[in-house]
């Protein structure tokens, strides 16, 4: 659970601990007093966008902390854990997060920077926040299949993984077929392209680094006079009368005729006839290369012609004579793939067929499971609606199935596929007895989507593993015996979670375990919002308020006062 949250220089609160405690936590304040800003606060420690707006003006950066205790072996664990994030052996995680005036932000988990993908992974984890735009998605009939789907994962699990990756290589298959289907004028301007560019290519009739041998033949033609009267005074200075060789051969015969003499001279003999052959073997080769030597210019324009030719195309196909011809193998593949068009479409005809065929068995199997989890749910949601006072309301689940022509073929008919399935799923009430079932979203009061939507929130929280819950003003247009009720719930809710809730309710005031006040203090330079735990007697007179307005009177504290004592009563017999 949430243990304290800490605010600093966010908005309009300067500086704010909140030390949170089991059970019901209620806020409750003026209109406009900040009490959303708190709420802001917290989303951000789950992974919320942040924003420069957020930092109090004046100030540099806005920090939020909040420290959190998890049972031994939550879920959220194993996530920090991935992130190399050390857990407190106390099993107490600390989030910060610091926004600083220039946008950044930095991420903290137990002291440890991380990203905000990261914390983004957690934060489900650590809060689950209800607010008012839940109460709009109940509007809406394409959400409801992810409020009953969030109901039967257990059950569904595993066959809407199966499902999804079917779809998922169905759809490409799908789309690859449709462009196929659609691109053939340009596939036809393609083929010609890549067919001229592979016949400029062939016809240079290229070799692997002959740019690379080319520019080495360029250097030396046009150097040729240089390299031709090298080698000639090279063979002057070692072949003839008095020249190398000859002195070399000369100290050799010397070296020969006296070296029985002296053992020492024996190893100088073998250097000096080493050196004497390997002059010679030169001097064989330098000869031969003077003869080869026959520069005509013709051939330095044809290396430059060559290498002209070869620069036009690397400008548009690579970098080298390599990359050229590889980048000529790559449309090659391309154009044989593409001179294959025909059995291409029909092996992706024939490719989606099956697809389809196996994802018309995985959704009606995902359907079958989505049916029977749409009755539980249903069930349960009408039991939880006679909790709120609404005894003879009639609630079902429209679990039903759209024709469609392009669709996936289930038993002899065609119907509309997608990423959840062949389901279309849409709530239905009846809230008076002797009215038909009709869409939610046509004939539900706000009171009466207040309560069904926490009648939802209260059964899946108990599904899931996530031990703080925020209600934000989830009683608005509720009053009476069904503000009664709806309290009655979130305290039944607070035995086994949680419960941090906004309310303008006194109904939902009085059963707090724990009460906070948000005031907003001004004065002439600025303007802060502070967060009061209330004792015994300053509830009674913020319930008095709740229930009076502007006015506290003697009767309205008494009225205030009995509340908080019934609340308690309800709460001990439960």
């Amino acid at each position: 659970m949430l243990l304290e949250l800490s605010i600093r220089n966010f908005a309009i609160i300067k500086s704010v601990t909140i030390s949170f405690q089991k059970g019901l936590n209620i806020l409750t304040g003026e209109t406009g007093a900040g009490k959303s800003i708190i709420i802001d606060a917290l989303g951000l420690l789950l992974g919320g966008r942040a924003s420069t707006d957020f930092v109090r003006y004046g100030e540099t950066r806005a920090e939020v902390e909040g420290l959190f205790e998890l049972p031994s072996g939550h879920p959220a664990f194993s996530v920090c854990e991935s992130f190399g994030v050390q857990v407190e052996q106390d099993n107490t995680l600390v989030v910060r997060r610091d926004i600083s005036s220039q946008g950044k932000s930095i991420i903290r988990i137990n002291g440890q920077l991380v990203t905000l993908a990261m914390l983004r992974e957690l934060g489900p984890w650590l809060v689950t926040v209800h607010g008012q735009h839940d109460t709009h998605m109940l509007m809406q009939a394409d959400k409801h299949i992810h409020w009953l789907d969030s109901y039967g994962e257990k059950e569904m699990g595993s066959a809407k993984q199966e499902y999804a990756q079917l779809f998922g290589l169905y759809s490409k298959t799908r789309q690859d077929l449709e462009r196929m289907s659609k691109n053939e004028r340009e596939l036809v301007q393609r083929i010609d392209l890549l067919q001229y560019q592979l016949n400029e290519i062939e016809a240079a009739s290229l070799a692997p680094g002959e740019d690379e041998k080319l520019l080495q033949q360029r250097k030396k033609w046009m150097n040729i006079e240089k390299v031709f009267a090298g080698i000639q005074d090279a063979y002057r200075a070692l072949h003839g009368d008095q020249r190398g060789s000859e002195w070399l051969g000369h100290a050799m015969s010397e070296l020969e005729r006296i070296v029985s003499y002296d053992d020492q001279l024996g190893p100088i003999l073998e250097t000096v006839q080493s050196a004497y052959y390997q002059v010679e073997d030169a001097v064989h080769q330098l000869r031969q290369l003077s003869d080869r030597l026959d520069f005509e210019p013709e051939q330095l324009q044809e290396v430059e012609r060559r290498l002209d030719l070869i620069q036009t195309l690397k400008r548009k196909y690579g970098k080298n004579v390599d990359d050229i011809l590889e980048y000529a193998a790559t449309i090659q593949d391309e154009l044989d793939e593409m001179h294959h068009y025909d059995d291409r479409l029909q092996q992706l005809e024939k490719r989606l067929v099956e697809l389809a065929a196996d994802l018309a068995v995985e959704a009606l199997e995902l359907s079958m499971i989505r049916r029977s989890c749409a009755d539980r749910l249903a069930k349960e949601i009408e039991q939880q609606l006679r909790e709120l006072h609404m005894e003879r309301a009639r609630f079902a689940i429209d679990v039903r199935q759209i024709p469609d022509e392009n669709g996936v073929e289930i038993e002899g008919a065609k119907w509309r596929v997608d990423a959840n399935g062949i389901d279309t799923v849409e709530f239905l009430i009846s809230p008076n007895p002797g009215e038909p079932l009709r869409p939610l979203a046509k004939i539900a009061s706000g009171g009466e989507l207040s309560r069904v939507m926490l009648a939802i929130k209260t059964i899946l929280a108990g599904t899931d593993q996530v031990q703080t819950l925020i209600f934000d003003e989830v009683d608005t247009g509720v009053s009476g015996r069904a503000a009664q009720a709806i309290a009655e719930k979130l305290a039944r809710v607070a035995l086994q979670r949680q419960v941090l809730c906004i309310t303008h309710l006194p109904q939902v005031a009085s059963l707090a375990d724990a009460h906070f006040l948000i005031q907003k203090e001004m004065s002439e330079n600025e303007t802060m919002t502070l967060v009061h735990s209330l004792r015994e007697e300053e509830r009674v007179t913020e319930l008095a308020r709740m229930l009076s307005g502007a006015e506290v009177t003697a009767k309205t504290e008494e009225h205030a006062r009995e509340m908080i004592t019934l609340g308690r009563q309800r709460k001990a017999a439960k």
